[in-house]
């Protein structure tokens, strides 16, 4: 395990943010983007604003800073340009630490605060922050296929094929 790993796993993580987005949530129509749902986080909006906020909150607790600002609940009006703007923003926070990121960084506990996470090691969140998303992706995923849209595999492995 080491830190150009865990880049390459991040690759396959923001393409597989940037395809649902680009393939799926920019065409969907508002209404559907919008559309009540009883599972997990709600319409496809909060499950997307779900994960990039927890994105954004685990990045912020291994750098020690503070998190952005949450993004205000849907008004009614089109948000989606901004929400894309702010989960670019968390997706550069994201980069900048892996970019940074060491070898021997990977096996620290930087997280003070919560007091729940203090004991996690940096690569242990770095695999949950993918592994969450996956589980996310997929939810989303699966309420666009319930909305009739056609959707495709986000399987890790693919991206593995596509960039040796």
């Amino acid at each position: 395990m080491d830190a150009n790993a865990f880049r390459y796993f991040y690759n396959y993580h923001f393409a597989e943010n940037r395809s649902l987005w680009d393939r799926y949530i920019a065409p969907l129509p508002y209404a559907q983007f919008l559309q009540k749902a009883a599972y997990s986080h709600g319409s496809v909006r909060d499950q997307i604003v779900h994960l990039l906020d927890v994105d954004d909150v685990w990045f912020s607790e291994l750098q020690g800073i503070a998190p952005f600002d949450p993004l205000p609940d849907a008004t009614g009006e089109d948000d989606r340009a901004a929400i894309r703007a702010h989960w670019d923003r968390v997706e550069q926070k994201a980069r900048a630490y892996l970019a940074d990121l060491k070898d021997e960084m990977l096996f620290t506990k930087p997280i003070t605060e919560p007091d729940e996470d203090k004991d996690l090691i940096v690569w242990q969140v770095l695999l949950h922050v993918v592994n969450h998303a996956t589980d996310h992706r997929a939810q989303i995923l699966r309420q666009l296929n319930d909305l009739g849209v056609e959707t495709v595999s986000q399987d890790f492995i693919f991206h593995v094929y596509e960039h040796p």
